[in-house]
């Protein structure tokens, strides 16, 4: 019954998975295809699964759920951070990366316009779609937008983001047990809730435009 319980902590056991958690986030700016928010729910699983540890059943070394979600919402912010700064400072190399982009333009215009209207919301949204945290932060920084309009929203994103993907994790294990069932159905909630923020950001400026 245990089995896939302590598969599941022994991966995530002991302080390197903090390390693990925070770089993987920290770069999923850059590397979209880093399975950031998959590591955070199995992390999240394994923390679940230390509610038992006294009774010798699961591993007593997992995660703990503050630092967990800490961990993933800083690494967030930073990571916005650094693309942001790395894009401000890309002058016309990356201006002209962005042009040569039918996805990246649209994207910079419609983000230009919703800060602008004080529409940071949909920073928020887009930490949740595919590749939308690297394109809002590559576009905020390419645009020269003001950093007290991107970063206070990227940093609610971000501990959006963690709180959702943390969450999932635990109580999927709460509710299914500390299992790779658990895992996986957590999993399919993060997608879930990605494709409903894809749908919402492309309806934003439709509506906006209305």
């Amino acid at each position: 019954m245990f089995e896939g319980i302590e598969d599941v902590g022994s991966l995530t056991a002991g302080p390197w998975i903090y390390v693990v958690v925070a770089l993987s986030v920290l770069l999923d700016v850059f590397l979209p295809v880093l399975p950031s928010g998959v590591l955070v729910i199995t992390a999240a699983t394994a923390a679940a699964a230390g509610s038992g540890a006294a009774t010798g059943q699961v591993p007593g070394e997992v995660p703990d759920i503050l630092a967990l979600t800490l961990c993933a919402a800083t690494a967030s912010v930073l990571g916005d951070l650094v693309a942001y700064r790395l894009a401000w400072r890309g002058g016309a190399r990356l201006d002209r990366a962005i042009a040569s982009s039918r996805r990246l333009t649209s994207a910079q215009e419609r983000l230009g316009t919703a800060l602008a209207r004080g529409g940071g919301a949909l920073v928020v949204l887009a930490r949740f779609a595919p590749a939308g945290r690297s394109v809002v932060s590559f576009s905020a920084g390419a645009t020269h937008r003001s950093a007290r309009d991107f970063l206070p929203w990227s940093a609610l994103a971000g501990l959006a983001w963690a709180v959702y993907s943390v969450a999932l994790g635990y109580f999927g294990a709460q509710w299914l047990g500390a299992t790779w069932m658990a895992t996986a159905v957590s999993v399919a909630a993060l997608f879930a809730a990605g494709a409903v923020a894809t749908y919402l950001v492309r309806r934003k400026p439709a509506q906006a435009e209305a």
